[in-house]
């Protein structure tokens, strides 16, 4: 049974913060709003977990769905290769709902990467949950949208999260609503290319 904790959107309890990284750390798939919508994540290192949360979702890792959800801008840098005009965008853009696509450092397991093109999703969310999450865990979180088999939409109800899949995940976390809009995916591993249109405005980026 996935244990369930209701934490503050605004105001993040450190002790239920605490618990959930445990989990984490433990080698747990946890449930978890972003400023986009719900998603599945476990630590970067963790195989085992990333192969449950694929199964959950149905999927295999050639559909390239895994994100690296970072803290900071500092903290993206050490698993992306950013140069002076990519760092100025990011930083005019994070944290934000934008999902970067860039060249991946050896800091990230192969098994995460584009087979061809060694790259890696990467975002900054601005929810503050997450970040509490992030700073608490001090690295990354492996993650996808947590949108199951069939469904058309992310799930967004803590609930329903829960009732579904309270015995695929080890921790839901109810963080408030947090909509069903993806995030925009911008490319910029050869200039600034749109990928997917989402939550975050395309204006920054000159689309």
């Amino acid at each position: 049974m996935a244990q369930f904790f209701m934490i503050h959107p605004d105001n993040p309890q450190a002790r239920l913060i605490r618990e959930a990284v445990k989990i984490l750390r433990e080698g747990g798939v946890v449930a978890y709003p972003t400023d986009s919508c719900y998603a599945l994540g476990c630590m970067l290192g963790d195989k085992d977990a990333m192969e449950r949360i694929l199964e959950i979702r149905g999927v295999d890792l050639k559909q390239r769905l895994m994100t690296l959800v970072c803290h900071d801008l500092s903290e993206l840098a050490n698993y992306a290769k950013v140069d002076n005009s990519q760092y100025r965008l990011l930083k005019s853009t994070t944290p934000g709902s934008y999902t970067f696509i860039l060249q991946a450092t050896r800091e990230v397991p192969r098994r995460t990467l584009h087979p061809k093109r060694a790259t890696i999703g990467l975002r900054v969310p601005d929810h503050k949950v997450t970040l509490a999450l992030l700073e608490e865990l001090g690295e990354p979180i492996l993650s996808c949208t947590l949108m199951l088999p069939g469904d058309e939409e992310p799930l967004s109800d803590p609930y329903e999260i829960r009732e579904r899949l309270e015995h695929q995940v080890d921790a839901v976390i109810d963080g408030g609503w947090c909509g069903t809009e993806p995030t925009t995916v911008v490319d910029m591993t050869d200039g600034v290319n749109l990928v997917r249109e989402g939550k975050g405005a395309l204006a920054p980026f000159g689309f």
